[in-house]
Formats: structure tokens, sequence, C-alpha cells
């Protein structure tokens, strides 16, 4: 019979054939939490061709799940869960801090607490957000579903669970960049990287076209391929006058994003200064296949491998901080929501600028224009 060391060992190599969708760092770790099962079935969803950051979620969930109810329950996940089961992870991560207070025990327990943060999957004392228990949960669901199972996730009893603890855990909604890289903030970033070095080039460009193309999630600057990017007519600079002068534009056929599925037709534009700096990186580092923006060594060398979407962040940054911002203001996230401020602020049409963004929902791309108009307006100012 093998031994558990080297069951461990065969899930890890398990997994390394999933070196494309996750975190080499992180599977050592998911080889001794997950179950052969738990393997199988996202060997599985690779098969099935879901996409690298569904696929990247999903085992990220899933090994906390493992590791939460090992450290709750002493065992590992049952499939299908339980109805109690469920009850209870909601129980653990959202909660009440004045009955906390009154009743240490309530919420998740100090020992169960104390093996996650000891696994690097916890990192605050503080209840968890509703949304990321309400997308563990989901995820949960859906790997009970590809096992061919039937979960109690529509069960009255917890949905009233959550109800309930969002409500008592009165925890603020926060936004995944505290501050919006508006055109101002873009133009203080691009001086920060206005030299000639290669790592310039490229981070000019990324920040650039990740801005200008609508604000594209970190994701998709990641994954961006030179097979993506289509040189198409110049268009007039002033569109009154289509006989004046041009500026050169480029499309990027989007392919599998957040909103988009791999073969959807969807594109977005670069247009003038955008795809210039793009040219100009593209032409000094020499990349004329495969990914577009791609690692620098300390020695300026050019690294062949893609960069990570935890890469664009750390550029983004490094970037903010050069510039004289604070970074912990600051996630790539903010470039998106940037963009939709800056069209807000121009006054361009919420369609108009969603067509760029690609965003589905016209309530959360609204948000930002809301929130521009409220900042520029009269509203607030009633007795300033």
């Amino acid at each position: 019979m093998p031994t558990p060391r080297l069951l461990k060992s065969s899930r890890a190599e398990a997994l390394d054939a999933l070196d494309s969708v996750l975190p080499f760092d992180r599977r050592d770790f998911l080889g001794d939490i997950l179950t052969d099962e738990d393997v199988a079935t996202l060997r599985h969803l690779a098969r099935e061709g879901t996409g690298a950051n569904s696929l990247r979620a999903l085992a990220s969930d899933l090994g906390y799940l493992e590791a939460w109810s090992l450290a709750a329950t002493g065992f590992s996940l049952p499939w299908p869960a339980p109805e109690a089961l469920l009850i209870k992870f909601v129980a653990h991560h959202l909660w009440d801090f004045a009955k906390r207070e009154a009743d240490p025990a309530h919420g998740m327990r100090a020992d169960v607490a104390a093996t996650l943060k000891s696994q690097g999957l916890l990192r605050s004392d503080r209840p968890h957000a509703p949304a990321t228990v309400r997308r563990r949960l989901s995820s949960w669901s859906t790997l009970t579903k590809w096992r061919g199972l039937v979960g109690k996730f529509n069960a009255p009893g917890l949905q009233s669970a959550i109800k309930l603890a969002v409500r008592a855990s009165a925890r603020l909604c926060g936004r995944k960049s505290k501050k919006a890289v508006t055109a101002d903030i873009l133009a203080a970033l691009l001086k920060a990287c206005a030299g000639d070095r290669l790592v310039d080039l490229c981070d000019r460009a990324l920040l650039i076209t990740a801005f200008a193309s609508g604000g594209r999630r970190r994701s998709e600057i990641a994954s961006l391929r030179i097979e993506q990017i289509i040189e198409v007519d110049p268009v007039p600079t002033d569109p009154k006058n289509p006989d004046g002068e041009k500026l050169p534009c480029v499309s990027i056929r989007l392919g599998r994003t957040k909103t988009t599925q791999a073969d959807s037709d969807a594109f977005v534009l670069l247009v003038g200064r955008p795809v210039l700096a793009l040219k100009d990186w593209l032409a000094r580092a020499g990349i004329s296949e495969g990914a577009v923006f791609r690692g620098i060594d300390r020695w300026g060398n050019l690294e062949k491998r893609a960069l990570t979407p935890q890469a664009v962040n750390l550029i983004l940054k490094r970037r903010v901080a050069e510039a004289g911002f604070d970074p912990a203001a600051f996630s790539a996230h903010g470039l998106r929501s940037g963009y939709l401020t800056e069209t807000a602020r121009c006054g361009i049409p919420l369609p108009e600028a969603m067509q760029q963004s690609q965003h589905r929902s016209v309530q959360q791309a609204s948000n930002y224009y809301n929130d521009a108009e409220r900042t520029l307006g009269r509203a607030a100012r009633i007795i300033a």
C-alpha cells in the first residue's frame, strides 16, 4: 500500500499537469490538502475547457475549503456536503463583532483560525467579505455538480443563514482599488517610466494599453498575445473631419475573458498614442509572436514567459510609488475603475464607454459614473 508521503507526491505530480493555470508555489500545498478525487475533478475541468482564471479560482477555493474542513471538523470535505456543514462554514466566516466581544466562541474558533493562518490561508481577524463567502460557496456548488452530485446550496436554511450573517457582520464594502487611476494619475505613472530602458518601454506600453483599451483586467493584460492584435486602417483625429489628419489604430480581439467567451468576436480599439507606445515596445523587444508583455530580469534581459497577473499589479504599484503616491491605495483594478471614471468626467455616454470596457452590468459600470458626477456636482457642496 502506498505511503501517505507517496500519495501526496503523486497528487502534486498530477497537479503539475495543470501548471499553466495553478501557481507553482501553491502546488505542494494543494497536493497535501486535496484528495485524489479533488485532483481528478480539477483535471476533468481542465479537459472540459474551463478557462484558466476560472480553474485557478476553483482550485484556490477548493484548497481553502479542504483546509477549513480539516481544521474545523478533523475530516476532508464530504461530497455532497450536508446542509449543517454549509451553515457552519457561513457561521465561521460571517459573524457579529458585538457578539464576539460577549461570546469568544462566536464565529470561527481560535484553533481553526490559527491553523488556517499558519497555512497562509487566513490573514485577517475580521469577518470575511460576504462576496468571498458567496464565491466559495458557489465554487463548492460547482465542484459538487461536476462530481455528478446534488448539493444543498439552495436550501432555505442556508439562504436564510447567509442573509442573517451578512446583516450581522456589518462589513463595509470596499473596492478592489481604493483609488482610481484617472488620466492625471496615469500621466504621472507614465512620467515615472519615461526612460529608455527595456523595462521602461514595457511598463509604459503596459499601463497605457491597459487603460486606453477600456481598463483591461490584469489577467487580460498578462495573457495578451500578438495574435490578438490586428492592425486596422488609421482613423481621423477629428471625427467631424474624415479627410483630415489620421491616427494609428489597432484592434484587440479579447477571446475568453470574465465577460466574453473564447469564440466571441468581442474586440476593443487602441487609437493614437497607446498604439505608438505598444509598437515601440514590441519593436525594441523584438517580439513578433506569443506573449506581448514578458518579464525582464535584473540585468535587463527579456524572458520568454508572459507576465503573471500578480506581476502586472506589482508593476503598477512600483510605478505608483516612483510617482510619489501611496502604493497601498492603488491596485491594477484602479486602471479599470479609472477608465470609467475618466469617461464620465469627459461626458462620454455610458453605453459607448461600456463598449470599450466590456462591462456586462450597467449597474456596476454606472457606479463609477455616479461617483464622478457626485464629486464634480453641487449636491455635496451646498455649504462648502
